[in-house]
């Protein structure tokens, strides 16, 4: 009864505040504390969980990618990278939009983060968008809900989180006897996995925006494609080019953490664009300070209030009492995976994604291993389906970067999101039904 009471003053407050047009970060907020003092706790936990929220390595990637973003801006590296993604667009029907969702599965490579790929990707093409005639928010949405893939397409930090929250799990006797002894979870296997779901996500989402931009009459160049305009275009952008490759170059080859890979972008843009473009002056950087400080602090507000109400869901027991109840209404797979992929969606509006994962995977991996599905199978599954959140509100962290980087409203920009949140959510239950789609990759290699 007592969790009852809680889901009652934290969610009753929570939306109280929202209709009554409180900002979503302050409603979070009051709720969780309206919910402490109701639980007779000190207030000031409050302000421990939001300290907490973050204290984590990854997260340094964010202000770190913002500032690369803003440099790159101002040292002419974004121009030719988009004009080189112009170039190959060429007359396609929203084109550079499709480009943008190009842009945020190579740059996930190097993150391993959906509001870090948001903002690295938002600083480049959103404003390359609203030149070519698009509406800001819907440059903003597809950035957006592009940027999800930071945290599918490998090496993720969640896949990661997913095989260390698995290590020492236990499993009903009768799943060892139909299914064998439950093995621990390869990360590698993992990341290896990742990379057609990944693919398969994105493939959605071009086609989706493809279909709006002809409806909104968002065109391509109407030249056409030129062999001799794509090349000048790489030949200039030269420089560029080479940014995302040393950085991937020094991940793959274990130089340098995804995290530190963001400082590297960083040094490498005050290079080529103090020494090489010599655009980058001392008016510019204290421009994109000004701007990492803003919409940094933008983000990590409402991620303060976000995770503090995760926080009181989660020691109240409702997560895990939601899983067992939804998971005992039915034996059919295919139900199953809905209700798993229902409740994921909802848990990532509201929960930070590696808390959920840390949260929710002793929770569901014993009962869908007991259901023979394949653990690298769910975990994929896990990670898509909360990458959505990242596009949802109240949480949706990277709506409110790529709101941030447009100066859009962020209601605007998460209308025009929403469909694309859809279309993944469909992607993601064709992952769900199709095990072969994870599993395919891992098994030709040998794993």
């Amino acid at each position: 009864m007592n969790e009852t009471y809680i889901v009652i003053t934290l969610f009753g407050t929570f939306l109280g505040l929202l209709v009554i047009g409180a900002p979503v970060m302050v409603s979070l907020g009051i709720a969780a504390l309206a919910s402490f003092f109701y639980l007779d706790e000190n207030p000031i936990k409050l302000v421990q969980i939001a300290f907490n929220s973050v204290g984590s390595f990854p997260l340094m990637a964010l202000p770190s990618f913002i500032l690369a973003g803003a440099l790159m801006e101002a040292s002419g590296i974004s121009r030719r990278l988009v004009n080189i993604a112009e170039s190959l667009a060429g007359p396609v029907t929203g084109g550079i939009s499709a480009a943008t969702v190009l842009a945020c599965m190579f740059f996930g490579a190097i993150s391993g983060s959906g509001p870090a790929t948001t903002a690295a990707v938002g600083m480049l093409m959103i404003p390359a968008m609203v030149r070519r005639g698009y509406d800001k928010g819907y440059a903003s949405a597809v950035t957006a809900s592009s940027g999800g893939l930071g945290i599918v397409i490998p090496p993720s930090i969640p896949m990661v989180i997913f095989g260390i929250s698995a290590l020492g799990l236990t499993v009903p006797e009768e799943a060892i006897s139909q299914h064998g002894v439950f093995q621990s979870i390869s990360i590698p296997k993992l990341f290896i996995a990742g990379f057609l779901p990944g693919l398969v996500i994105s493939i959605s989402l071009i086609i989706l925006n493809y279909i709006r931009c002809k409806r909104l009459g968002y065109k391509g160049t109407e030249e056409g494609w030129s062999v001799s305009h794509i090349s000048a275009a790489f030949r200039s952008g030269i420089w560029s080019v080479m940014a995302p490759l040393v950085i991937l170059g020094g991940i793959y080859s274990g130089f340098f953490t995804p995290t530190e890979s963001a400082v590297v972008a960083i040094f490498y843009t005050l290079f080529v664009g103090l020494f090489i473009h010599r655009e980058l002056k001392w008016k510019h950087f204290s421009q994109a300070l000004e701007t990492t400080t803003w919409l940094s602090g933008r983000v990590l507000l409402i991620l303060f209030t976000a995770t503090a109400f995760g926080r009181l869901l989660v020691e109240n027991q409702i997560p895990n009492m939601v899983a067992s109840s939804m998971l005992s209404l039915t034996d059919n797979l295919y139900l199953i995976w809905l209700l798993i992929i229902g409740f994921l969606l909802f848990v990532g509006m509201f929960m930070e994604t590696l808390a959920a994962i840390m949260i929710l995977t002793p929770v569901l991996l014993p009962v869908t291993y007991s259901l023979g599905i394949d653990p690298i199978h769910f975990g994929i599954v896990m990670v898509c389906s909360l990458s959505i959140g990242f596009s949802t509100p109240p949480l949706g962290e990277n709506l409110f970067v790529a709101s941030g980087i447009s100066d859009t409203p962020l209601e605007e920009v998460t209308a025009k999101a929403l469909p694309f949140a859809f279309i993944s959510t469909l992607a993601v239950i064709l992952i769900a039904y199709v095990p072969q789609i994870s599993l395919v990759l891992p098994r030709l290699l040998g794993y």
